[in-house]
């Protein structure tokens, strides 16, 4: 089963609650197989450990009733004797340290050297390993009928079951790995899973766009009821805000067109009322003008924005038809010409590239690129145009030599009413032409962009598909 995983990030809720489910999971786990390997081992040895005790507190009785037929030192021989096996061994020693009595066993010289030896063994079977075996070890002081006969021993042999219990132990850690492994897989699918309906959520959200407010809905399959109540606050969220962004639109558009009229009309009086040239004093020829000018500018901008508002309700059309790229430059270039005199030069490796798009807009979008160029460029700086194929695509390139933009404003300058800061703007922008610009554009099945280096110019790039 592939384990879906995901970016190690802190912050994520996935992560956090995958590793502290899987932390207090696994300490749980450890902490009961830890136990029960204790337990087991405890088991194991107390079971011994109640043998040994048992035989040692009967070795001073059949002793005793070994020494009401026979001697004592003969008494406590035969008494090892009976008690003795494979497993457990037995020997006393006199107060001298002399093996008064012992186990056959024991006239194994290896095992003999191994535990005759022993000093300072506890009274209480405790665990001993001794040259790679493991031994329960006793001893206790031996009377008989009230005389001292030193101390009596006993040894069991436990190294077969502790190995067992060591394997058994080994198992139990593999064990513990493996399903503590399994778990945190078990886990991490689960909480992925869970938090599905979430990941669900951000994704829908992301792909929403102002236009498209109104129509957004969550649909998810069996989503906890807190993620559910989520989604359906989402939506209402944005049907709230799809009813303030129609408001807000449908009232720039109707402000901007009740505006236009007016100003319109006012324009007309004004260059009207210039025109009587003779009747006009300096100082009201002055005022007619810059307020013909700032008028004018007005309805530009009333026009902006209902070309805008026009693209935000989908209500702007475009006439689609095959130009000629040469032919539409070398119009514009020679319209650009009428107002100013700034030198424009064209340059194209190729007379017959065609593309599908809107005259006039096109028109429109090179004039406006054209006049930033010769607004934020020197007079004595041409401006360039280039146009080529590439990869199926028709490039328009307009170049110039000005100011340039900096880098960090580069991917805002085509948002509306951005400009840049007032010691480079010299024009006096509204912030809306290129705004336009990338509007127009993309209606048309086209791309912009813009490069531009301080003090050495920028270049707006258009790529429309070719025909």
């Amino acid at each position: 089963m592939k384990l879906l995983w995901y970016k190690l990030d802190p912050a994520s809720l996935k992560l956090r609650l995958t590793v502290g489910i899987a932390l207090f999971s696994t300490l749980g786990l450890c902490g009961l197989a830890s136990w029960t390997s204790m337990r087991m081992q405890q088991i194991l040895v107390s079971t011994h450990k109640d043998n040994i005790k048992y035989i040692a507190e009967r070795f001073p009785h059949d002793v005793k009733i070994y020494s009401d037929m026979v001697s004592l030192e003969e008494g406590v021989q035969k008494a090892v004797d009976n008690l003795s096996n494979d497993n457990i061994i037995m020997w006393a020693k006199s107060d001298r340290n002399v093996v008064t009595a012992r186990s056959q066993i024991l006239q194994n010289t290896k095992i003999a050297q191994v535990l005759l030896p022993l000093k300072n063994v506890p009274p209480i079977p405790q665990v001993k390993d001794l040259e790679g075996r493991y031994w329960l070890l006793c001893a206790t002081p031996l009377q008989v009928k009230g005389v001292n006969l030193g101390k009596f021993y006993i040894a069991q042999d436990i190294t077969e079951d502790q190995k067992m219990l060591l394997r058994l132990l080994r198992s139990l850690t593999l064990a513990t790995i493996i399903v503590t492994a399994i778990m945190i897989t078990a886990i991490a699918f689960y909480i992925n899973r869970s938090l599905r309906p979430l990941k669900r959520i951000s994704q829908l959200t992301s792909d929403i766009s102002a236009e498209r407010l109104g129509e957004a809905h969550f649909n998810l399959e069996n989503p906890p009821s807190e993620v559910k109540e989520l989604a359906e606050t989402f939506e209402k969220m944005l049907l709230r805000l799809s009813q303030s962004w129609e408001h807000q639109r449908q009232l720039l558009s109707n402000v901007s067109h009740e505006l236009r009229t007016p100003l319109t009309i006012i324009c007309g009086y004004l260059e009207s009322t210039l025109r009587r040239g003779p009747n006009l004093t300096e100082i009201q020829r002055e005022a007619l003008t810059t307020a013909a000018s700032e008028a004018d500018r007005t309805v530009q901008l009333l026009q902006d924005l209902l070309d805008l508002a026009r693209a935000d309700s989908g209500a702007m059309h475009f006439q689609l038809e095959k130009i000629d790229v040469h032919e539409l430059i070398t119009e514009v270039v020679a319209m650009t010409k009428q107002y100013s005199n700034h030198q424009i030069i064209f340059e194209s490796n190729k007379s017959n590239l065609e593309i599908a798009v809107d005259k006039n807009r096109c028109k429109q979008v090179l004039l406006n690129l054209i006049d930033n160029a010769i607004k934020y460029s020197a007079s004595e700086y041409p401006i360039t145009i280039k146009s080529y194929l590439q990869d199926s695509l028709v490039i328009i390139e307009i170049c110039d030599r000005g100011v340039g933009i900096p880098l960090q404003q580069q991917a805002r300058i085509f948002e509306r009413f951005h400009r840049l800061d007032e010691a480079r703007n010299r024009a006096g922008g509204t912030g809306l032409g290129l705004s336009i610009v990338k509007t127009l554009v993309e209606g048309m099945g086209g791309k912009i962009s813009v490069q531009s280096q301080l003090e050495k110019g920028s270049t707006f790039t258009l790529k429309f598909p070719g025909v």
